[in-house]
């Protein structure tokens, strides 16, 4: 039987723990603190015993008993901006790097960050049809407005950037 498995995505880790079917919940014991998780059944030794590599919130934290033979385990972290290399300090670690991004929603991100990709994305649909991007329609309307402010002003001869 596999000692235990782990998955994540940026907002929680989940751990199973198979554990001999017939388990009971009430022999189930599951320990989660900020930054420590033990997982085992009661009068044995644990499964699951360490520091975890991160920290998590404990009471957004959640675990199951599955058909009497898996403990799912369900952690929040505190940090949603970074993958964990490994559940455990110490433990077998994985490459972060491989790891999928999760696609996410623009109702998902706070105002300032949605405005910022909002507008990429404007910028980039408009160089796709070869208009001119965001910044070239303010460059414009400065402009216009500075020659409609200064009508005397003649810009024929000058060389534009």
């Amino acid at each position: 039987m596999e000692n235990h498995s782990w998955g994540q995505n940026l907002q929680e880790v989940t751990v199973t723990v198979p554990v001999p079917l017939g388990t009971k919940s009430r022999d189930v014991v599951c320990d989660v603190k900020k930054d420590y998780l033990k997982v085992g059944l009661k009068g044995q030794t644990p499964i699951v015993d360490g520091q975890l590599f991160e920290t998590v919130k404990p009471n957004d934290s959640y675990w199951s008993l599955e058909d009497q033979k898996v403990i799912s385990l369900l952690m929040t972290k505190c940090d949603k901006t970074s993958w964990w290399k490994s559940l455990l300090k110490g433990g077998p670690e994985i490459d972060t790097q491989k790891a999928e991004p999760e696609k996410s929603k623009l109702s998902d991100l706070d105002m300032e960050t949605r405005s910022t990709v909002e507008k990429m994305m404007f910028d980039q649909r408009q160089k796709k049809l070869g208009l001119p991007t965001s910044q070239e329609i303010e460059n414009q309307n400065m402009l216009k407005q500075f020659m409609a402010q200064n009508p005397k002003f003649d810009i024929t001869n000058a060389k534009m950037f």
